[in-house]
């Protein structure tokens, strides 16, 4: 029986750890071919020989820095040139993006690190991957933002401006682009990823409470709660779904989460 993406090309930044992984093997065990790119070799060739080994899948790794305009044009052209095409690219991928730390004190490094990463990558790989889904006639997009820009979370503006900034692109691209059937949707998880834990290493009372303050008393599963979402959005059952925020949270975003760091003065 053919998978819910059986032949479908799909990209997945930052696809070696977290949700990005989860989507990769999502995708994979539905029959999609996938581009892992990924900054870290060994998370993102590890993933490729997982997806090979479980799924039979053809699964590809691109060492690839989300933050540099050459390396997101560089990965849809690969992808475009390994397969022939590119159905889906979701822009998943953060990481170095600054710590914790009030407006007040964060330097201009930390908020154009933040916007470049999480906003101008994903903007560029959009842009250079459009002629591609226009000329097929169809295409999907994915974002990944983020209940702290939502929420307004204590003590990550680059990361709450920057996802912010791309949930708000990402309606009007698929405004503009809906009559050519490309779709443009984003997923704001609550999940522990690569990033989280960092935080939590570093703030280890913020786990605890991000467990317990939410409404199902659980942070999600990177693969079996948010994967199967973005396969959603990806699939033909969403076909006519676009310009939506799908809050894949346990319910956090309901009364908003909790999440208040001491940041000091």
């Amino acid at each position: 029986m053919a998978g819910r993406l059986q032949d479908r090309v799909a990209i997945v930044t930052g696809g070696g750890d977290g949700i990005g992984r989860g989507i990769v093997r999502r995708f994979a065990a539905e029959g999609a071919k996938v581009l892992v790119a990924e900054l870290n070799e060994e998370t993102g060739t590890k993933i490729v020989k997982e997806c090979e080994s479980e799924f039979g899948a053809d699964v590809r790794f691109l060492r690839t820095d989300a933050s540099d305009k050459a390396d997101n044009l560089a990965m849809i052209d690969f992808a475009k040139d390994t397969w022939g095409t590119v159905d889906v690219l979701v822009n998943n991928a953060w990481g170095n993006g600054g710590g914790l730390g009030r407006v007040e004190h964060k330097t201009d490094d930390e908020m154009w690190r933040g916007l470049t990463l999480g906003f101008m990558g994903p903007f560029w790989a959009m842009q250079h991957v459009l002629p591609i889904m226009r000329a097929q006639g169809r295409g999907n997009v994915v974002n990944i933002c983020s209940l702290n820009g939502v929420n307004a979370h204590m003590g990550t503006v680059q990361y709450n401006a920057a996802k912010e900034a791309l949930r708000s692109a990402s309606r009007t691209a698929a405004r503009e682009w809906a009559a050519w059937q490309i779709r443009v949707n984003i997923i704001c998880p609550a999940a522990k990823t690569a990033a989280s834990r960092q935080v939590f290493l570093e703030n280890p009372e913020l786990e605890k409470s991000a467990d317990n303050d939410n409404p199902m008393r659980r942070m999600g599963d990177p693969e079996q709660d948010i994967a199967p979402v973005a396969l959603f959005l990806a699939s033909d059952d969403a076909r006519y779904v676009t310009g939506n925020t799908l809050f894949v949270d346990g319910g956090a975003h309901i009364n908003g989460s909790t999440w208040a760091p001491d940041l000091g003065d």
